[in-house]
């Protein structure tokens, strides 16, 4: 029997909807839980809540903040086992990315309760004798609009850094994820305590999107937006806040690329890219979408990295925990991955693996023979089906991997670190691993894309940066003189 939400939370309490819009679990088809379906007038009132709330909550001794996120942390920690079955049910995870995905978002709260030990502020030098200090306070109300891929993890890092240094939160989740994105952090909140109106949650369908995301983004109440997604819906929020010159941190799309040199450990390399590419259905914006090989070792590499994919069971990760692959979110989602695979077929690629696509679940596929111009070289994939790309030289390596609009992760597999980091030194992306997976990520690091990946840094003190301003104060000890005529 499908659950059934009957409130949003703003202002501490729950509030009804005109209505309600079903929340499926992409496995099967079946309606996992009906949500409110809420439209702008009730995003103004939990917009108008966290306004309320905010003066005593950035007023609140840094230490009693830290100590809320904190308690957050407790509440994660203790309901993980039921959170684990949420994400499987409603967003289609296997059992292993929810044990990871719910282990790690007590750390993103520690970090954020961490971070309000830290500086917050400098002091500068003065030519007339000043005491001159630049000093960061909080925005104000933030919008956080998360997304479904990794709802508890994504909405746990738009959020959490900016409610511990004093702004309050009004959040939008995904229509896809609506409860473990956005209704769970309402019963976390709660149970922890948490001064009403810091957090507020309201959900809405897909045909009430534009409707909400607009009121988040151009209320005057709203200072700044967190925003994880896609990247034609990214640009979108960004412009629309540049428009009310609103900061905004965006972090979008990736086509990234795992670089693997003839040096590289044939091990190491080979489970890099199964686990790059293929971890929750390479439904992640960091995935590996490009596995670039020296020509040198391509055959060995191609043969070990399919007899390692072939192992990936396929199926419903809540009828069976050996399921690695289950289901991508939606119908448009696997239409997107079919297309691409049809296009790369008809332009000439050949399928090493998989290609089989079964209702909403697609079989791990990779691919050789992939060229620019092919849907599948160009554009992000966001599912289970990768290229094997060879090359010559790392020159071309590097050329390929920056062939892309986009600019968020990359993994280089190489025998010698100096070789690696000289790579790393030429991607154009936010972040790269030598030695590891595109796929990384901890609480208190810069993530962040460049290009068509997104503006701004999540994570430690970056996030503590993005969601305060600025400011300059200064104490006159030195009797700054004035011109006479004044």
């Amino acid at each position: 029997m499908a659950r059934v939400f009957e409130g949003m939370y703003i202002a501490g309490g729950w509030s009804t909807a005109p209505s309600t819009f079903a929340d499926y679990n992409p496995a099967d088809g079946s309606v996992w839980a009906q949500v409110p379906d809420a439209g702008g007038t009730e995003a103004r009132a939990a917009i108008e809540a966290a306004q309320a709330a905010f003066p005593a909550w950035s007023e609140l001794p840094f230490t009693k903040r830290a100590h809320y996120m904190l308690k957050v942390a407790e509440v994660f920690e203790k309901r993980k086992m039921e959170i684990v079955e949420a994400l499987q049910a409603e967003g289609g995870g296997w059992f292993g990315k929810g044990m990871f995905e719910t282990g790690y978002v007590p750390e993103i709260f520690h970090a954020a309760a961490a971070a309000n030990y830290q500086s917050v502020g400098e002091v500068l030098p003065s030519e007339y004798g000043k005491m001159s200090m630049a000093v960061r306070r909080a925005m104000g109300v933030v919008s956080v609009i998360s997304p479904w891929n990794f709802p508890v993890l994504l909405t746990a890092r738009g959020l959490a850094f900016p409610i511990a240094a004093g702004n309050t939160v009004v959040l939008k989740p995904s229509e896809e994820t609506p409860y473990c994105g956005g209704l769970l952090f309402a019963e976390v909140f709660e149970e922890a305590g948490v001064p009403e109106g810091v957090l507020n949650v309201v959900t809405c369908s897909r045909d009430k999107v534009q409707e909400v995301g607009d009121e988040l983004i151009e209320n005057p109440y709203v200072k700044g937006i967190s925003f994880t997604g896609s990247t034609a819906v990214g640009r979108q929020v960004a412009a629309k806040a540049g428009a009310h010159l609103k900061k905004c941190c965006v972090e979008l799309g990736g086509k990234d690329s795992l670089i693997v040199c003839d040096d590289a450990d044939m091990e190491r390399a080979t489970q890099a890219a199964n686990f790059g590419a293929f971890m929750h259905q390479g439904q992640i914006c960091m995935s590996v979408e490009k596995v670039l090989v020296h020509e040198k070792i391509f055959d060995q590499f191609l043969a070990k990295f399919v007899e390692r994919a072939a192992r990936l069971g396929v199926g419903d990760p809540t009828r069976d925990k050996g399921n690695i692959i289950g289901p991508l979110i939606n119908d448009k989602q696997v239409d997107k991955v079919r297309a691409q695979l049809e296009d790369a077929l008809a332009k000439g690629a050949e399928i090493a693996l998989g290609g089989k696509i079964e209702g909403r679940f697609v079989e791990p596929t990779i691919l050789t023979g992939v060229t620019p111009g092919m849907k599948i070289y160009d554009e992000e994939t966001f599912g289970p089906v990768v290229p094997v790309i060879p090359f010559r030289t790392d020159e071309e390596a590097i050329r390929i991997a920056n062939d892309t609009e986009y600019g968020l992760s990359a993994g280089v597999m190489t025998g010698d670190e100096s070789r690696g980091l000289a790579i790393a030194g030429r991607l154009d992306t936010g972040n790269c691993h030598v030695n590891c997976s595109s796929v990384n990520d901890e609480p208190h690091v810069p993530f962040g894309g460049v290009k068509a990946s997104g503006v701004g840094k999540h994570g430690g003190r970056w996030s503590m940066e993005t969601f305060t301003e600025t400011r300059w104060i200064t104490l006159d000890r030195g009797g700054r003189p004035y011109p006479p005529m004044f």
